[in-house]
């Protein structure tokens, strides 16, 4: 007998008795306790622990809170909507920044979320339109570029009325990142040579020691260098 199989039915045997012991914990709460913890587990990163205790945490709230937590839940999608012209998530259509006089409609940076904009105009830096991916391509979940908003940003850049010269590319810098920002240029460049497609730089972030930075990121530090 192998060592795996000597732990293995020690282990499955603590596997049924943590499920049983979380059923029967289920079982003896309250029903409207039990529904929100159920709730709160659909949330991406929040496990069973984390749901039961956001629950009992809320059990001792007072009820005026309750009802501002419950009130901002329901208007979450009834009072936002989704610009049709950059994708991203506002009160109003078209959004505040593509409103807006003082912005720059020639310059375009294409983001992969809604939150990174808030990112970006925290800045301070950037005074141009944005574009919003709703996601990047990832083969391994299906996702490929018809599920992602490129063909709108292609619509938009030949929009004669609004001529655009440079599109910033600012996908994050991991695999699906890059063979989105990959397959944005390549279209582009297909649908207009002439149009300027730059990639956000990527190097070693303020602070940081050169000892503990990986090959990749050294490389893309000497590659994006500039005259100091």
């Amino acid at each position: 007998m192998s060592v795996i199989d000597g732990i293995l039915p020690d282990l499955l045997e603590q596997l049924f008795q943590t499920i049983l012991c979380y059923n029967i914990f289920m079982l003896i709460l309250a029903k409207p306790l039990q529904k929100l913890i159920e709730a709160f587990e659909r949330l991406p990163g929040i496990g069973p622990k984390t749901a039961q205790r956001l629950a009992f945490y809320l059990l001792h709230v007072p009820q005026g809170e309750l009802d501002k937590f419950a009130t901002a839940l329901i208007n979450l999608k009834k009072d936002t909507v989704m610009c049709s012209v950059c994708f991203n998530i506002s009160e109003q259509d078209p959004c505040e920044i593509c409103a807006s006089s003082n912005r720059d409609k020639s310059l375009i940076c294409v983001v992969e979320q809604p939150i990174d904009i808030l990112s970006l105009e925290r800045t301070g830096k950037f005074h141009g339109v944005y574009h919003v991916l709703h996601g990047a391509i990832n083969p391994l979940q299906n996702i490929g570029p018809d599920e992602i908003n490129i063909a709108q940003l292609l619509k938009r850049v030949q929009n004669t009325t609004q001529p655009v010269y440079e599109i910033i590319l600012a996908t994050n810098p991991n695999m699906e990142g890059e063979a989105t920002a990959m397959y944005i240029t390549k279209q582009l460049k297909t649908q207009n040579p002439k149009i300027k497609v730059t990639r956000l730089a990527h190097g070693l972030p303020v602070g940081a020691d050169l000892e503990y930075a990986d090959e990749v990121t050294l490389s893309r530090a000497l590659e994006g260098r500039r005259e100091y």
